[in-house]
């Protein structure tokens, strides 16, 4: 098979989170381990950093890795889902796996894909660890794709386990409480390995505080050392300076402009912190150069990401209340003259819940992702209308896109979100 024959073979064979929801969730590691098992198990010969959390994973995933590799480690990164391309999934040192490396894996996997019936996810954890083993990575940063203890990546022994935040997304596989989603995402931390928490309040620090303890794992909570003093959003990038009681004030610039990188850089920081205590040397200036060139180096996109200009157009992935809770905050500090918000989401997420943060004077244009999960835009609109949000609906992304740009003058704002897979129809 060539690549493209490649890509329609395990889109259609393997069932696809993306696609089908729980359906393809498999709630053990059973497969991942057999699949690794088979190509030589990669997760023992392999140095990571495991990332989990409701929001933020990705932006810290990518943070990280432009630090270690400015600083001149090569590095992994396998992250999901992706915009455009497959590959986005798993790179090295920014650049994605080449297609032949995709084509020759599941060429070697497919008996076992025939035996064992794997999901889409993992396989391409399996694929992620061989490649980077195989090609002599230093260092991978392993996104976890849903959960923790049960997620397929959770077969790696990390330097560090990161936490990023808990908040309510997929409770129908996670747990109805803010505890339970915590203990399935503290399932990542691992016996006599540093652990750090993002952010955290009174019902989550419990939970991490008790595996941490059976575990014998050192936790850090990255807002008790350090903090943010100022930022300001520029047109170079996020300015922001952090103090802590055991440091100095420093400044840092982030190529990746939304207001919510000030909790994610805390929790960056931290971990690197961390990493220095397991016998990773990189400088400050790594530091700084890698935080200042995060997205030009890993090609991390759609997090309040503008694409156009004239009028301006935004790209965020924010697809959860905590994720819209941020996203909102962020248009409270825009100027714009008029907002139209071009909307569509997938059927499992609390979408009432969303839509009642959404606000009420933006003109909307609600459509639907080309997945199966997408819920369709006239549903979205009638449950829209009951949060006070008045707009119409259009078939495709690219249809209601294009009708924002007609309808939009050149100092408004538009802004698409509510799914990744929406803004990867648009991503350039």
């Amino acid at each position: 098979m060539n690549y493209e024959q490649t890509l329609e073979f395990i889109y259609a064979r393997l069932p696809m989170f993306s696609h089908l929801g729980t359906d393809a969730y498999r709630k053990d590691l059973t497969n991942t381990i057999a699949l690794c098992n088979e190509v030589g198990n990669p997760e023992t010969k392999l140095k990571t950093i495991h990332i989990a959390g409701t929001n933020g994973k990705g932006s810290t995933s990518h943070m990280l890795a432009s630090v270690l590799q400015t600083a001149g480690y090569k590095t992994g990164l396998y992250t999901s889902p992706h915009l455009k391309d497959f590959r986005e999934r798993i790179k090295i040192n920014g650049s994605m796996i080449p297609k032949e490396s995709v084509i020759a894996f599941i060429e070697k996997i497919t008996p076992q894909i025939d035996k064992l019936n794997p999901s889409f996810f993992e396989i391409t954890v399996a694929m992620a660890l061989e490649y980077f083993v195989d090609e002599g990575v230093q260092i991978a940063v392993i996104e976890t794709g849903l959960g923790g203890r049960l997620d397929s990546t959770n077969i790696i022994r990390p330097e560090v386990s990161v936490i990023t935040n808990i908040g309510w997304d997929h409770m129908n596989l996670l747990g109805d409480t803010l505890e339970k989603i915590a203990g399935e995402k503290a399932g990542i931390i691992k016996n006599n390995t540093p652990v750090v928490i993002g952010e955290v309040n009174n019902e989550t620090r419990a939970v991490f505080e008790k595996t941490a303890k059976e575990k014998n794992a050192p936790i850090s909570f990255a807002t008790e050392h350090q903090y943010v003093a100022a930022w300001e959003n520029r047109q170079d990038g996020l300015h922001i300076e952090v103090a802590g009681k055991e440091t100095d004030h420093h400044a840092y610039v982030l190529d990746l402009h939304a207001a919510y990188q000030i909790k994610n850089i805390l929790t960056v920081l931290e971990t690197l912190k961390q990493l220095k205590t397991t016998g990773w040397n990189f400088t400050e200036t790594d530091v700084r150069e890698g935080l200042k060139h995060a997205k030009k180096l890993t090609g991390l996109h759609g997090r309040w990401e503008q694409i156009s200009q004239h009028p301006a157009v935004v790209l965020d992935v924010a697809h959860n209340e905590d994720g819209m809770r941020e996203l909102v905050k962020q248009l409270e500090t825009t100027t714009y003259h008029k907002l139209h918000i071009v909307i569509g989401m997938v059927k499992d997420k609390v979408i009432d819940n969303v839509l009642a943060l959404l606000p009420k004077l933006a003109t909307y244009y609600f459509t639907r992702a080309k997945i199966p999960r997408a819920l369709p835009e006239n549903q979205l609109a009638a449950r829209a209308v009951l949060a006070g949000l008045s707009g119409n609906s259009y078939p495709s992304v690219e249809v209601a896109l294009a009708e924002a740009r007609e309808n939009a003058a050149k100092d408004d704002l538009i802004l698409v979100c509510g799914s990744v897979f929406v803004v990867g129809e648009v991503a350039v």
